[in-house]
This record gives C-alpha cells, sequence and structure tokens, in this order.
C-alpha cells in the first residue's frame, strides 16, 4: 500500500493536495498527518482525509519549530516506505512583522529553519530507500521579496531555492521534488485580509499540483498566469518596483 506523509498536517493547501492524491490513484493509500498534538484543526483534518477514501489515517505529533524532534518524528514516518512527502507548514507575516523580533523570528523558525532541517531530512531517507516524491509548498512571494511582506518573503525565497537544487541533488538517486509556488490563496491564513487580483483556492492548488507531480515536473506556478508575470517583474529595475503599490 502507498502512504503519503504531510508535514503541516491541518494545512488547507496539504490537505487538498492528500485529497486529491487520493482521489488519483488507482488503490487505496495510507496518510500521516504530521502536526502539533494542540492543533485545533486535528480532528477536521484526520476526518477529512477519511472521507476522501485513505485506506488508514494516522496523526503524528510534529512541530516545525521543534528542530530538535524533527529527526525521531521522520524516523517514526518512515518506518514504513514513504511514496510521497508534503511540506506544507508555514505562517504568514504581513509588512509589520519586522518590527517585533519575537514575532520575526517565530516566522523565521517555521518558515525557513524548519523547512530546511526536514528537507534535509526527507532528502536523505528518501534516497536511502530508493526513490520517492517530495511537494514542497512555496509562494510567488519568494520570487522577488517586497517590501510589503519582507520577512516571509525572504523566508520563502531561502526555503525555494533549497528545494529546487534539493531535486538536482537528488534526481539521481530516484526522488523528485516538486516546488509549487501559489499566488494568494483563499483560506485561514488570509482569512480577514483584502481578495487579491489572481487569488486561488486550496482545491486549485492541489489538482494543479498533483497533474505537475505526474508530468515530473520541478517547479510550478498557480495560477500559470504568474509564469510570464513573474518573468517580467523579475527583471523590472529597483527603481521601478519601489514604485509599485503595496
Amino acid at each position: 500500500m502507498r502512504r503519503i506523509l504531510l508535514l503541516g498536517g491541518a494545512s488547507e493547501i496539504g490537505l487538498a493536495i492528500v485529497s486529491q492524491l487520493l482521489a488519483s490513484q488507482p488503490t487505496p493509500a495510507g496518510v500521516l498527518l504530521a502536526g502539533r498534538r494542540t492543533s485545533a484543526h486535528r480532528a477536521g483534518a484526520l476526518q477529512q482525509i477519511r472521507d476522501a477514501g485513505a485506506a488508514e489515517v494516522e496523526w503524528l505529533d510534529f512541530d516545525a519549530r521543534a528542530v530538535e524532534t524533527h529527526a525521531e518524528a521522520l524516523d517514526q514516518a518512515f518506518a514504513q516506505r514513504v511514496d510521497v512527502a508534503v511540506v506544507a507548514f508555514g505562517v504568514l507575516g504581513d509588512r509589520e512583522t519586522w518590527r517585533d523580533h519575537a514575532a520575526t523570528m517565530r516566522l523565521v523558525q517555521t518558515n525557513y529553519v524548519g523547512a530546511l532541517s526536514v528537507g534535509v531530512l526527507l532528502g536523505q531517507r528518501l534516497s536511502a530507500q530508493g526513490g520517492g516524491q517530495l511537494i514542497v509548498l512555496s509562494s510567488m512571494a519568494g520570487e522577488r521579496v517586497r517590501r510589503s511582506n519582507l520577512v516571509y518573503g525572504s523566508t520563502k525565497a531561502g526555503m525555494d531555492g533549497f528545494y529546487l537544487q534539493l531535486g538536482v541533488e537528488l534526481a539521481d538517486a530516484g526522488v523528485q521534488v516538486l516546488v509549487v509556488r501559489p499566488g494568494v490563496v483563499v483560506g485561514r491564513m488570509t482569512a480577514g485580509r483584502r481578495r487579491q487580483p489572481l487569488s486561488t483556492t486550496p482545491e486549485q492548488v492541489a489538482r494543479v499540483t498533483v497533474r505537475a507531480l505526474s508530468a515530473g515536473r520541478a517547479l510550478i506556478r498557480v495560477p500559470a498566469i504568474f509564469t510570464p508575470i513573474a518573468a517580467v517583474y523579475r527583471n523590472l529595475p529597483a527603481c521601478v518596483v519601489k514604485r509599485i503599490p503595496v
């Protein structure tokens, strides 16, 4: 039986991806949701995956910021083969985050330090078992860091670069790494914020992600229109970018 591991066990996008993976497979798969023991969304996440058709679903206690516990948690996860791992945890900041040192460090420790910690461990374990697939949720905010969310954008830029090159490093070991860069996704993380142009939903991200995984892609942007937009935006002079409304 195939097994799917979701790091960020209550992530709306992560759960949508797992549900889509289950729907796309001819036989039921087992699912391991890894998240905080105290998560208010734990019961709902477990039920969502049961309803999606998982053959079995379990919860593994996991804290992205507690990097000293990551090796033990992943040892438990890889007691059996993991065919697909999804890294979907993260904290969304805003323009004022950098003014609060404690908030900045919480965001950095989750989005960057935690993401690299599990990335290293997943890379080692997937290659040791002879292959597998790794999906990583990045963000369009990491394409070119903007002052409107400079801490969040910088963490996504860093983890994104790491995972893209991890995919290159692991290719010969039979491990596929897919980096997913969504734009603004409507959900809990963005609740109460103004709706942005080209916003998407967890389900839309999931459908595109699973298709890209099957096609062997290494990087996608969601929606796809962001690809030509990003090509232009990355090459705009700094004097132009700083005048763009935030």
